[in-house]
């Protein structure tokens, strides 16, 4: 019976029961006495919040970082974060090879549904590239960021601050250690564009950084996915800044700002929107209508396989495709001279209706728990299942059930389209006979 139990775990199942007790074993490091300054540690509702939010690279914080978790809260949430965009898969297989032990079939199966790759050929190589770009990237920005921080700080801090704000960004975290985010920074290019470059090529996902090596950053020879992960997410990047230094043009939200910071900020907040969770605008002076399209932007997040949320890029681009082809009466997507699968375009509409189901139902449980405008609470929620961070000052004032719901939305978000591409995925029993097809009338 016990053998017959653990062959029926799925390993979807395995997962999120992995990404669980990773949640719970950092609620437990940060209820310890020296987490906090005043030796008490965190509640446990308080430090589930905040486990939650940095395994699911969310952002979303209930306490302070700066002020509010000492040195040793800093290192848990780091860690949790690393696991959480990494993988605990990955990090599980880069221990195993560290400790000289032999990688199983059973664990490469398990590795093969955590980077959503379809063969078990070269999947150990391919977590060790991940793990190698990971901590490349993030090197290079803290040492970017350490220069830049050295005029406002002693060099240990600049040193320490680089450090943590290049880990949170890459891995697309969002949280901070100067308590209101990069506001002190809107005039700052060089710590802006180097945080936001982290956080976009975290949101890139690791195939498509190890794709562009392959390729020598040639993008003919680039795969279908890198392709339009590259042009969707390029897209989004420009539409999102034009759109933000568009509405808010003249508005109290910048207008202390020269032109061309305007243009940067609004760069940093469209891209940010998209799963960053820095910010260096007060969202809660900013107009109603660049709130709407930062939920439009947030929704959407950022690539499969990467360190962002959302419903993904790729996701989008398929869904425009299909309404695109419908519309000129095909019922196929193709594009570079490749059709898409029936099965990925059906999985992809469904994707999106998961998403909209748990916005929705997060959205209306957190208006009968929390008293707020039903823009911050909408806004919550989406940042909250699209892992991205950004708030309007609600997170702070949620009661024990609203970051309880929140928790839930931000797990869902992380481990919830990634469960249910995997139960997808399963090969089904196909029945031994067919339905005759009939019509109904739609729109």
């Amino acid at each position: 019976m016990v053998m017959n139990a653990r062959r029926a775990i799925s390993p979807a199942q395995i997962l999120v029961v992995g990404f669980i007790s990773v949640i719970l074993l950092g609620t437990l490091l940060l209820m310890l006495p020296f987490a906090t300054p005043d030796g008490q540690g965190l509640t446990f509702i308080d430090a589930l919040f905040m486990a939650t939010s940095a395994v699911c690279v969310t952002g979303l914080v209930v306490v302070d970082v700066g002020d509010g978790l000492t040195e040793f809260g800093h290192v848990v949430l780091l860690m949790l974060l690393q696991v959480g965009g990494i993988g605990f898969m990955t990090v599980a297989t880069m221990m195993a090879i560290l400790l000289g032990k032999r990688i199983s079939i059973k664990d490469r199966m398990l590795l093969k549904e955590a980077l959503n790759q379809n063969s078990l050929e070269g999947i150990v190589r391919l977590s060790i590239g991940i793990v190698v770009v990971a901590l490349g990237i993030e090197t290079v920005g803290a040492i970017i960021l350490a220069i830049e921080f050295l005029p406002f700080m002693p060099w240990t801090d600049a040193v320490y601050y680089g450090i943590f704000h290049s880990i949170s960004a890459f891995n697309n975290g969002g949280f901070d250690l100067f308590g209101n985010s990069l506001i002190n920074f809107q005039d700052h290019y060089m710590i802006q564009l180097t945080i936001a470059v982290l956080y976009i090529l975290g949101g890139f996902g690791y195939i498509v950084l190890l794709n562009f090596g392959q390729t020598r950053f040639s993008f003919q020879k680039l795969s279908l996915h890198s392709k339009l992960v590259v042009i969707t997410s390029s897209v989004l990047l420009v539409f999102s800044m034009v759109v933000i230094a568009w509405i808010e043009f003249g508005r109290s939200g910048m207008a202390h700002l020269d032109w061309h910071t305007r243009i940067l900020n609004s760069f940093f907040l469209g891209a940010t929107a998209r799963s960053g969770g820095f910010t260096t605008l007060d969202l809660t002076v900013l107009s109603s209508a660049t709130i709407y399209f930062v939920i439009l932007m947030m929704f959407i997040g950022g690539s499969p396989g990467s360190t962002a949320g959302g419903i993904k890029t790729t996701t989008v681009a398929v869904a425009a495709m299909l309404v695109y082809h419908v519309i000129r009466g095909r019922n196929e997507v193709t594009v570079f001279y490749r059709t898409i699968s029936t099965d990925f375009v059906i999985k992809s509409f469904v994707l999106i209706m998961l998403a909209v189901t748990t916005v929705m139902l997060s959205t209306f449980l957190l208006t009968l728990t929390e008293q707020a405008e039903f823009l911050a609470i909408l806004f919550e929620s989406v940042s909250a299942f699209a892992t991205v961070g950004l708030s309007m000052g609600l997170t702070s004032e949620l009661t024990d059930v609203g970051k309880f719901i929140v928790s839930l939305t931000m797990f869902a978000g992380r481990v919830g389209p990634l469960t249910f591409f995997f139960a997808l995925s399963q090969r089904a029993t196909k029945p031994g006979f067919r339905y005759p097809e009939d019509r109904i009338m739609i729109g």
